[in-house]
């Protein structure tokens, strides 16, 4: 698997992890990461700062029943090709019952930067950017 592959698994892997309810995988994910909120301006760095995001995700029967649709993703490399760049926009989508109709709860972009380990690449960085918010009094409690 070449780096722009392996970087794009690792943005999808997010969206597999969180989708999925594995919230400790999620927080793994931005060990040694700096995650940040363009709304709040807060800077969370270690894992029990970044898990309080998360701890905030309501979960039905181990589910959040949310798709996060990745889109638009563009890498660019830096730092001699052991750092790298990306953006992609994300849409989440929300259903808890068959006979309800799936809502869009959130939309917006992500600014990554990424690092190279001998482990493969991992984030460095995330920005977080909200352009459009839906309901989400059932996605965080």
């Amino acid at each position: 698997m070449g780096d722009v592959e392996e970087i794009t698994a690792l943005v999808y892997r997010y969206a597999e992890l969180l989708d999925g309810g594995d919230l400790e995988g999620v927080v793994r994910l931005f060990d040694g990461a700096t995650w940040r909120s363009a709304a709040t301006g807060e800077v969370r760095q270690t894992p029990e700062e970044v898990r309080a995001v998360y701890d905030r995700v309501i979960l039905y029967e181990g589910l959040p029943r949310t798709r996060h649709l990745m889109t638009n993703l563009s890498i660019e490399f830096v730092d001699g090709g052991d750092g790298a760049s990306g953006r992609c926009y994300f849409t989440v989508l929300q259903g808890l019952i068959s006979t309800e109709p799936i809502q869009t709860i959130l939309a917006g972009r992500y600014h990554d930067r990424y690092r190279r380990t001998p482990e493969g690449w991992r984030f460095a960085d995330r920005l977080f950017i909200i352009d459009l918010i839906g309901d989400q009094s059932r996605h965080f409690g």
